[in-house]
């Protein structure tokens, strides 16, 4: 997801004799940063897809933290099994790769400042954090506001749905596998109409997902976090270029609507209302044209839309009998 700096104090006025006199100094991109993270992300998804591909083999329930815990140390010690994990990871770091370089291409078509995408490894169930692009100067036209913030869910979902497909189709049923285990995956509705066309018939309950099919749902679920249209999320970016100032209006409704969501569905809906509360629901005030979108672009808002709707899932996670 894309963050932006507040509009600079001189306004479109200093942008345009910028723009004049070729003064914009660059920041330097720090290669070996991004280079470093990406391998990181790399290894510790790998990590995770590794156990995940031992599980699937002997059909045991994805997730038994104490064991795969108990296991990571076995891998680690037998790099050569870290091969079976590449699979999840190459699918995973893919889809977030073209996300963000999805916002990335649209930056730099537009001349907008922007560093590439910093993946963010960490100890979690899918081995990272996700991705973020830094975006380094104000945008001030709705046409490059809305293109940048809807190109990187376009890209991720374009990679997600062939993913989906062919990891559903190496998966397998097996009875109620899907509520075993300690976290149990929710069922978006791109996972669920996928599933029914490679398993007709079959619970989603007995639909024992591949790892790779394991990581599309993550680009599914990412996805559908980065379209929420609030502050500056692609969502929040999305709305603003169409409606302007009503979007603090529309953050707030969601922001409302999350937390009954969260007490009746999943706390971590909560967890995200407060986040968004606090890193501000306010979209920078950055736009000084009222060039309408035009009915392309309008099409483009309501295929996002309809992105948030298939990817959307009101219990993403939970945690199953064992914990």
């Amino acid at each position: 997801m894309p963050g932006e700096p507040p509009p600079d104090s001189f306004g479109l006025e200093k942008a345009e004799i910028e723009a004049k006199t070729g003064s914009v100094s660059k920041p330097s991109q720090r290669y070996w940063l991004h280079a470093l993270l990406f391998l990181l992300t790399g290894f510790s998804t790998t990590l995770v897809g590794t156990r995940l591909a031992q599980n699937f083999e002997a059909n045991r329930p994805a997730f038994e933290l104490e064991s795969d815990f108990v296991a990571l140390g076995r891998i680690l010690t037998h790099p050569r099994l870290l091969a079976d994990g590449l699979p999840f990871a190459i699918t995973l770091l893919t889809i977030l790769l073209a996300h963000e370089l999805g916002h990335y291409w649209a930056c730099r078509y537009y001349g907008v400042q922007v560093s590439l995408p910093y993946f963010l490894p960490a100890p979690t169930v899918i081995g990272t954090l996700g991705a973020f692009i830094r975006i380094r100067s104000p945008i001030y036209s709705r046409v490059t506001l809305f293109d940048v913030g809807v190109a990187g869910p376009l890209a991720g979902f374009l990679f997600v749905i062939p993913a989906l497909g062919m990891g559903l189709a190496w998966s397998k049923v097996i009875p109620g596998i899907a509520n075993q285990g300690d976290i149990l995956m929710g069922t978006p509705l791109i996972v669920r109409l996928w599933g029914e066309i490679v398993f007709p018939g079959a619970p989603v309950s007995d639909i024992y997902l591949h790892p790779v099919a394991r990581a599309a749902w993550v680009g599914v679920i990412a996805t559908a976090l980065n379209l929420l249209p609030i502050g500056q999320s692609d969502g929040g970016h999305i709305v603003y270029a169409f409606v302007g100032g009503a979007h603090r209006w529309i953050s707030r409704f969601i922001i409302l609507a999350l937390i009954p969501l969260g007490l009746l569905y999943w706390y971590g809906w909560i967890v995200w209302a407060a986040l968004f509360l606090l890193l501000g629901m306010r979209h920078p005030p950055t736009i000084y044209d009222d060039t309408r979108l035009g009915a392309g672009r309008s099409v483009l808002g309501l295929l996002a839309l309809l992105i948030l709707a298939l990817s959307f899932a009101p219990t993403p996670i939970r945690t199953g009998s064992a914990l």
